[in-house]
């Protein structure tokens, strides 16, 4: 004996077990990460349009008919691409079909920027192609890879989209003004590119059971009244955004105001959604009705039609932070609900292919058709008022699809039942 004690080695079940939580840990930040990425790249190819829309038109000596077009192309897409995801989701997994989106988006951003008119519109209707793949997938992952925290992930990317809009709309014209439209355009794709490198870790995993859970369900969805409600809610309210997204600067310059403001006021809306998306889902999500939340953000979203009608000039900024978070709770609420009325991660891909498809589809013609009102009544009263209507019909298409309904996977929608059939209560 020496009078010392010796310290115990650890065991080697403790090393493996602190190993086995350090790389559990790396592996849910590289997830995370690259989950968020994916989400930044939701917009950018679509919002980075606008801005840089005057150059292209000079450039490739296109009219305003032919420039609008590719926005309209690529918003279409959104919508008719949109049931390639559970198709793919279907034979490689939700992770894959996500890596799939990215690489595409890549390849669309580059051919667009390539050549002449014709690459234009193709690169355009290849992203928005795959931009229609990640949106619907998107709802599917989180429902795979965070089924317990449901509202805290959709909160998470669509403040993702929210942010990567906003983000593209901000540096595309410097980039421009310093390097030309086509370096600025496709600075969409190395953001891309950087969200398929992080995604390819979970990609390549091998395809969980969920990737592979049955056939997609869409003959029961289509059965189903609240696969319809949900459709009509994120139709209407998809249309009532597009309205807004379009015409906002056009109807406060017409209004008297700079054209700089009536621009600051558009990004201060598109910025005033983040509160809404970062906020709303998180305590929507744990309750099994989002009655409330549906008549909060469409009394908010009325409030702000309310005030560019009425008073287009008097507080225009509190109006935008009105409108905004109404709008960006308005988005958040129906892909919360998407995610969280079906029980699994194929079903939920099945019901973001319906809902998603018919709603972009409806947001693309809006503009349109609200444009050519405003040419035949020659102010924007009747568009506003017509933009009003629609946000009835999304507080009562959002109050339907809001109610809980049973099978859903949610804990407090077993109380409630739904009969699939036409017939049903």
């Amino acid at each position: 004996m020496n009078g010392t004690t010796s310290t115990p080695e650890p065991s080697p079940t403790g090393r493996f077990s602190r190993r086995a939580r350090g790389l559990r840990l790396c592996g849910w930040g590289v997830l995370a990460a690259g989950f968020v990425l994916a989400s930044l790249n939701l917009r950018p190819a679509l919002a980075g349009v606008s801005p840089l829309l005057g150059d292209i038109m000079g450039d490739l000596g296109l009219g305003a008919a032919a420039g609008g077009a590719v926005t309209t192309i690529m918003v279409l897409c959104l919508g008719l691409a949109g049931p390639l995801a559970p198709a793919l989701a279907s034979r490689i997994g939700l992770d894959r079909t996500l890596l799939v989106g990215l690489l595409v988006l890549a390849a669309g951003v580059a051919l667009r920027v390539s050549g002449g008119v014709i690459a234009l519109y193709a690169g355009s209707a290849v992203a928005g192609t795959a931009i229609a793949i990640m949106n619907v997938t998107m709802p599917g992952v989180v429902k795979q890879h965070f089924p317990h925290r449901v509202g805290v992930y959709t909160g998470v990317y669509v403040s993702g989209l929210v942010v990567g809009a906003a983000g593209a709309s901000a540096v595309m014209v410097p980039i421009a003004q310093e390097h030309g439209w086509r370096p600025a355009a496709v600075s969409a794709a190395a953001l891309a590119l950087l969200a398929a490198l992080l995604w390819t870790p979970q990609a390549l995993r091998r395809p969980s059971v969920h990737a592979q859970d049955a056939p997609r369900p869409y003959a029961m969805l289509l059965r189903r009244r609240s696969t319809w409600y949900i459709t009509g809610f994120m139709g209407v309210q998809s249309l009532t955004f597009y309205i807004m997204l379009a015409w906002l600067p056009t109807i406060f310059r017409d209004a008297g105001l700079p054209a700089d403001e009536a621009g600051y006021l558009l990004a201060l809306t598109n910025l005033a959604q983040i509160a809404a998306t970062l906020t709303v889902p998180v305590h929507a999500g744990r309750v099994a009705s989002q009655v409330p939340h549906v008549v909060a953000a469409a009394g908010l979203t009325v409030a702000g039609y309310l005030g560019v009608l009425l008073a287009p000039t008097t507080v225009p900024w509190l109006w935008m932070i009105v409108l905004g978070v109404g709008q960006g709770a308005s988005l958040a609420l129906v892909l919360l609900i998407i995610t969280l009325r079906a029980p699994g991660p194929a079903s939920v891909t099945a019901l973001s292919a319906v809902a998603q498809s018919a709603g972009y589809v409806i947001a693309a013609l809006g503009p349109l058709a609200i444009g050519l009102v405003h040419e035949i009544s020659g102010d924007w009263t009747v568009p506003l008022l017509i933009g009003l209507a629609a946000c009835a019909g999304q507080l009562f298409l959002g109050l339907l699809a809001a109610r809980p309904v049973a099978g859903s996977g949610h804990p407090a929608a077993t109380r409630v039942t739904e009969n699939p059939t036409p017939g049903a209560p």
